[in-house]
């Protein structure tokens, strides 16, 4: 049972893959100057490549942890969620108001999801 590490830097790495299961770090916008909305579309699209890199993919999420700035963001950033979320395969999730490291980020997730 090999641990395979994806993206691997001094602090972290972007994925780790061990026993048929991929985790993610925590996934943020490309563009942190945007709204609640395009920040999330752009952390999901981030989370779909390293799922893809990793051998896995959104219908294969198991659990994620979504950090928001202000909980005043929960039902625009929801919308975007619900729509990215392939039907039937809701992970168990988690969302809680949190400090994230660099302020002008509104929202950040971490998943774990199961390998193809």
């Amino acid at each position: 049972m090999d641990i395979v590490r994806l993206g691997t830097g001094k602090r972290m790495s972007s994925a780790v893959i061990h026993n048929g299961t991929v985790y993610l770090c925590g996934q943020v916008a490309k563009d942190k100057h945007q709204g609640i909305e395009a920040q999330t579309q752009s952390m999901l699209e981030e989370v779909d490549g390293l799922l893809r890199q990793a051998g896995s993919s959104r219908e294969r999420l198991l659990s994620a942890t979504i950090y928001l700035k202000d909980m005043a963001d929960y039902d625009a950033m929801n919308a975007v969620w619900d729509a990215w979320l392939a039907e039937g395969h809701a992970p168990a999730r988690a969302c809680v108001q949190a400090a994230i490291a660099e302020p002008e980020y509104r929202v950040e997730v971490s998943v774990v999801a199961a390998l193809k």
